[in-house]
């Protein structure tokens, strides 16, 4: 092990005497548990004695470096990092019978890496040189939740930009990633997981990019969940978090799969989950292009608007040729999106409207392709109350709204719409809203209340 100054404050420091008579029974503990067999019986009363010991010799460690840095360096440099490791990696190999003796000393040695690792570079990067990844991904398999959350807290205390971007860069360190986005579904109740998540891999790209690629539809949403919760804190520095380059990978991966969606329309559908992406996808699309000035360089993506228009054009299609998913309907009571009877699709349109009204705000260039691609007459379409999409119709407004801003193109086309009785402004009407034309150009104007 290297040796090396350690700056600090220390709260508690030990006189170097008994840290190194600390370290000298770990070691002692090490020889007598790499020396067991396999099929040793932790119930044996000599096994399970120097097992108890090693919890207690582990606590000792894991209560000399509590906030304190020459703690910390004095058992690095002894080399106990190293000595746990070899302890852990053997008791590893004995947890076959579920004894507790053995998973109460190997939760001590956990949180003892833990502790030595906080505000240490040093020792981090140790600890990521002897256990990543391997005795790390067979700790995050133990049946033991605090054994998983402890092993999830040191890996959080490690990672650091450069080791969060080198995981995307080997298959074993790769499969230890998706290994903690898995546990994110399957233990909730651990922090560390999506701590990780939002705090390491949501930089970066690579990292992402590569899991997504691997994961499963549903191992995708349970990613797109947490992207979308991260986004829903609404704090600007949550946002700087996510690099822009992720955000075009997410809107690639929507524009090249949007059609899963379609299956929805199957009772049959085997695959509803890749539907249940796309849909996801969009809504993280949604929020990514709401005014936060990062992500607004999508409106500059070269298919993303073209291909939710042209999805918006065959959802429409689908829902007036056969009673499904995407059919208006007229079902008002009380659901919400998870609800177990909420069909999938609820709020898909509207969203795919309000993506379209996002991307066009005050971008002459998309402005110009949503009237191209016949997507102003598509919007008016969708201005009818449909239970299946909540505030579509107030979605449709705006997004006519910042199709038609500073356009003269656009609003004459909809003057045309208009006087072809297509352009309808009845429906603007009932929402308090009145088409005004002044000086060549249509104004959208809230409507006078009669006194």
């Amino acid at each position: 092990m290297m040796t090396g100054g350690c700056p600090g404050v220390c709260l508690a420091s030990v006189d170097k005497e008994v840290i190194a008579n600390l370290h000298a029974a770990l070691s002692r503990l090490c020889v007598e548990i790499k020396s067991m067999s396999g099929d040793v019986d932790p119930l044996d009363e000599s096994v399970s004695l120097c097992l108890k010991l090693t919890a207690e010799c582990f606590r000792a460690h894991r209560n000399a470096c509590v906030q304190c840095t020459p703690n910390q360096c004095s058992l690095r440099n002894l080399g106990s990092i190293k000595v746990s490791f070899e302890i852990l990696d053997k008791l590893l190999t004995l947890t076959s019978g579920g004894s507790n003796v053995v998973y109460d000393a190997i939760r001590c040695g956990i949180q003892f890496l833990g502790n030595i690792a906080v505000g240490n570079q040093l020792c981090k990067d140790d600890i990521w040189k002897l256990g990543f990844p391997h005795i790390f991904w067979n700790m995050l398999e133990l049946p033991d939740e605090k054994a998983v959350s402890y092993t999830c807290m040191v890996l959080h205390t490690c990672l650091d930009d450069h080791k969060t971007e080198k995981l995307a860069q080997d298959a074993q360190q790769l499969k230890v990633s998706l290994k903690i986005m898995d546990l994110c579904k399957t233990l909730p109740d651990v922090d560390w997981t999506v701590l990780i998540a939002t705090q390491h891999f949501l930089k970066s790209t690579e990292i992402i990019s590569k899991m997504f690629t691997e994961m499963t539809n549903e191992e995708r949403l349970t990613l797109l969940e947490l992207i979308l919760a991260h986004l829903g804190v609404g704090e600007e520095e949550k946002d700087s978090l996510i690099p822009l380059s992720l955000a075009e990978f997410l809107a690639s991966f929507f524009t090249d799969r949007c059609r899963a969606v379609l299956t929805l329309t199957s009772q049959s559908s085997a695959d509803d989950q890749a539907a249940v992406v796309i849909i996801r996808l969009l809504d993280i699309l949604c929020e990514m292009t709401s005014d936060r000035k990062k992500f607004m360089a999508l409106q500059d993506h070269p298919d993303l608007l073209s291909s939710t228009v042209d999805l918006l054009k065959e959802v429409n299609l689908l829902g007036k040729m056969s009673k499904n998913v995407f059919t208006p309907a007229q079902d008002f009571s009380l659901k919400r999106p998870g609800d177990e009877d909420a069909q999938p699709a609820l709020s898909f349109k509207a969203h795919l409207i309000r993506l379209i009204g996002n991307l066009c705000y005050g971008h002459s260039v998309n402005q110009d392709k949503v009237r191209e691609l016949d997507g102003i007459a598509l919007i008016l379409d969708n201005c009818s109350i449909d239970s299946n999409n909540p505030f579509i119709s107030q979605w449709a407004v705006f997004a006519i709204r910042n199709v038609l801003e500073h356009n003269p193109e656009n609003q004459k086309l909809i003057q045309e719409l208009r006087s072809q009785g297509v352009g309808d402004d009845t429906m603007l009407r009932e929402m308090g809203f009145r088409v005004e034309e002044r000086d060549g150009s249509l104004l959208l104007r809230p409507l006078k209340k009669d006194p």
